[in-house]
């Protein structure tokens, strides 16, 4: 199975075009699975891309990462390590038809490219890892990066490697101090997951980059307990409620206050302030909420005073894999000892900026805010609240986006189609798929069932298998939902009534598809407006 961005990748186009094909060509390929992050047979999409005349060939990349999905399932950050591991020379984890497949790709690239592209099929996957966009965004609101850089929440490595710099041919015994003290980055990080801090050691090797990675969590077991950085960049989990917090009541690290359960964010951001050296930075990835929530509104006001809070970038949306909504980034310096805080901050706002950078913005998207005008009842540290840059288009972007929900909230009301009352049963005993794939009428899949004759039709039979009666038939008596395709019953009816039912069903899945589009756009446009208001752009 493949999902959407895999389609996308082995078609040779964007995420948006298989969603259009997706609405547009009644004949495409149904989920045979997950839920609402959609997977579909990988024999049933090359079918349709041969069909429509679209790029068909299966690159070797795809059909390792098949085999991928096959034997480790949901743990793809450990098949992807094993993968990194493999490339570099090691690892024992691959049979030899996957080893082969990955020399012909190192062949043909190089060991990083390789291992750099499966981690993108990795994060486009849905995984939890920071992206490329990202990384870049970081490092460019590092500045000049020198000296010591770690990252306590590292995952794959992204955001390290992306500060830093490949090294030349270096002493067996050359120390940390002595790389520092001849201006190379070194960097060190910690994770929890040790497939991720497996990944990130491989790849940094294969970039020809110092790495010493640890394992740990960072909060219970900080494995850096005197590391003092250079730099400290972090792209945190975010909505953690379990962090450990009553545990961790009198911990020197809270230095501002302690953050309440479902601030974690701020947990994570003392904790990177913690490992600081004086003069050194802090680059954080932060949720746009956390810039106003009522829970951590004191904790901002403590780093406000303090006066170590340097810049609020807030980034345009498209930069996190898992969502469509825009981050922002906290830039923090501890000051060295006698040197007077700074009296303003940086308000930056490249929302309407694009992903791929540059991330240079003009002057109506800066401000230079007073401390004291920020330390009010709200302590508002939204850039869009403190910029000119950007509102005009926030106006539009609230006004085409409410647009489109109009849009799709119409469309979808035609599509849903009017369904009279029926008998409440069909003429004549249901047939079971398995006899009708014995008879060679039906192709049945892991998940799903095509018609192979003109006496069946394709979205009648899928629409059926749907059903309530083949959900509950397919899950065992302990409740574990299994895909029994081949036991599955449908009713007999002719051609004719198969295909309206067919039209039917083909209609309701649409009208699904739009509906979750909906969500997505719907909070797009109540983003939009919170923005606007608080921002005095947009005006009840």
């Amino acid at each position: 199975m493949i999902s959407a961005a895999e389609v996308a990748r082995l078609a040779g186009v964007t995420r948006a075009a298989v969603s259009n094909w997706r609405r547009r060509h009644p004949d495409f390929p149904e989920p045979v699975g997950g839920g609402r992050n959609a997977l579909f047979a990988l024999s049933e999409i090359t079918g349709w891309l041969d069909r429509q005349r679209k790029n068909t060939e299966v690159s070797d990349e795809v059909l390792i990462w098949q085999e991928l999905r096959a034997r480790w399932g949901d743990d793809m950050t450990g098949a992807v390590a094993e993968v990194a591991a493999a490339v570099a020379g090691g690892g024992d984890g691959l049979d030899e038809g996957i080893r082969a497949r990955l020399r012909a790709m190192v062949d043909a690239t190089s060991p990083a490219a390789v291992v750099t592209a499966f981690t993108d099929r990795l994060i486009a996957s849905g995984t939890a890892m920071t992206t490329t966009h990202l990384a870049r965004a970081v490092a460019h609101f590092a500045g000049r990066i020198t000296g010591t850089v770690f990252d306590p929440a590292s995952g794959a490595g992204t955001l390290l490697l992306a500060c830093a710099t490949p090294r030349k041919a270096e002493r067996k015994t050359e120390t940390k101090a002595e790389r520092k003290a001849e201006g190379r980055v070194v960097l060190a990080g910690q994770d929890g997951n040790p497939a991720a801090a497996a990944l990130a050691q491989a790849r940094a090797t294969l970039a020809g980059v110092t790495l010493e990675m640890r394992i740990g969590d960072s909060f219970q077991e900080d494995a850096w307990p005197s590391l003092r950085a250079d730099l400290v960049v972090c792209d945190p989990p975010v909505g953690l409620t379990d962090w450990g917090r009553d545990t961790l009541l009198l911990d020197r690290r809270w230095e501002f206050g302690i953050p309440t359960k479902a601030e974690s964010e701020l947990a994570w951001l003392q904790h990177c302030y913690a490992h600081t050296a004086p003069g050194g930075r802090v680059v954080f990835v932060m949720p746009p909420s956390v810039a106003y929530r009522r829970a951590g509104k004191r904790i901002r006001a403590e780093l406000l005073r303090a006066g170590i809070v340097e810049q609020i970038v807030a980034l345009p949306p498209g930069m996190v894999a898992s969502h469509a909504q825009p981050v922002h980034l906290w830039v923090l310096r501890r000051l060295p000892e006698g040197e007077r805080p700074p009296s303003s901050v940086r308000m930056t706002d490249l929302t309407v900026a694009d992903p791929d950078g540059p991330f240079v913005p003009d002057p109506a998207q800066v401000a230079e805010v007073p401390v004291i005008d920020l330390l009010d009842e709200t302590v508002d540290l939204t850039p869009a609240a403190h910029t000119q840059g950007g509102r005009v288009d926030l106006a539009g972007e609230y006004a085409e986006a409410r647009r489109r929900i109009q849009e799709l909230t119409a469309r979808i009301a035609e599509l849903l189609p009017e369904l009279p009352a029926g008998s409440g049963a069909f003429e004549g005993p249901p047939v079971r798929m398995a006899d009708l794939a014995k008879a060679g009428l039906v192709d049945i899949g892991e998940r799903t069932a095509t018609s192979a004759s003109d006496q069946l039709d394709t979205d009648y039979l899928r629409g059926f298998l749907r059903s309530s009666a083949n959900t509950s038939r397919n899950t065992s008596s302990s409740g574990t939902h299994r895909v029994d395709v081949r036991g599955s019953r449908i009713p007999q009816m002719d051609i004719e009534e198969q295909r309206r039912y067919g039209a039917a069903f083909r209609a309701l899945d649409e009208a699904e598809s739009m509906l979750l589009e909906l969500a997505a756009d719907g909070v797009k446009a109540i983003c939009r407006a919170r923005d606007g208001l608080t921002s005095g752009t947009l005006r009840p």
